[in-house]
């Protein structure tokens, strides 16, 4: 309570490389490989992934803004988590990619929606289906982040971009990014009817405030 924006950010010189190649045989501490998933049950493999999706998904339920600031390489999950976020801001060296098929695997951390409402259907699938990598100027160029800043300058654009969204009011923020969020799934009916209750909202409490 009282977080208005989180950043997303990788530490070094990338985002988020994705998949542990050991995680195909060998697996990590404390996580079993492929190999080991495959032995388990159907239901109990989909409750595993079910709890790496909250993971991503938990950033689009939290009433806060998310930024993320890519650098060096997204791969995979890690361009999943980018996905995750409200906003994304790309160095233009960057490198993401929807790897997994590459790996005979199917991207599978809640990325696929996201990267469909930006992109449309047909840029979507193909890079799905090619795991191909666009630089951070491509990703900006056909609507995947909001803008490609040169190398280095990413963190920096995500603190200018996080302080013009604090510098509204707090209240009106909150109640924006439930109209944006949740437009996709509403029909027009249904969203100037949202536009009406969350600006009723804004009146009275700004109503209230002047009246003190």
């Amino acid at each position: 309570e009282g977080i208005r924006v989180v950043i997303l950010s990788g530490a070094g010189q990338s985002f988020s490389a994705g998949l542990d190649r050991r995680m195909f045989v060998e697996g990590l501490p404390g996580e079993a490989s492929l190999v080991g998933l495959a032995e388990k049950p159907a239901s109990e493999v989909e409750d595993i992934i079910a709890g790496y999706q909250r993971a991503f998904t938990w950033w689009r339920e939290r009433p806060v803004v998310t930024i993320a600031a890519v650098q060096g390489h997204a791969i995979g999950a890690g361009f999943q988590l980018a996905l995750a976020c409200d906003l994304m801001i790309v160095e233009a060296t960057a490198s993401l990619s929807m790897k997994e098929i590459q790996l005979g695997l199917v991207p599978d951390l809640a990325g696929t929606l996201p990267l469909v409402r930006a992109v449309g259907y047909q840029r979507a699938l193909e890079l799905c289906l090619t795991g191909r990598a666009i630089s951070g100027d491509e990703a900006a160029a056909i609507g995947l982040a909001i803008t490609a800043v040169p190398e280095g300058q990413a963190a920096a654009a995500a603190d200018d971009l996080a302080a013009g969204i604090t510098a509204a009011a707090p209240n009106a923020t909150t109640a924006v990014l439930g109209l944006i969020r949740g437009a996709h799934g509403r029909d027009l009916t249904e969203q100037t009817a949202a536009e009406r209750a969350a600006q009723y909202g804004r009146i009275t409490e700004l109503a209230a405030l002047m009246q003190r």
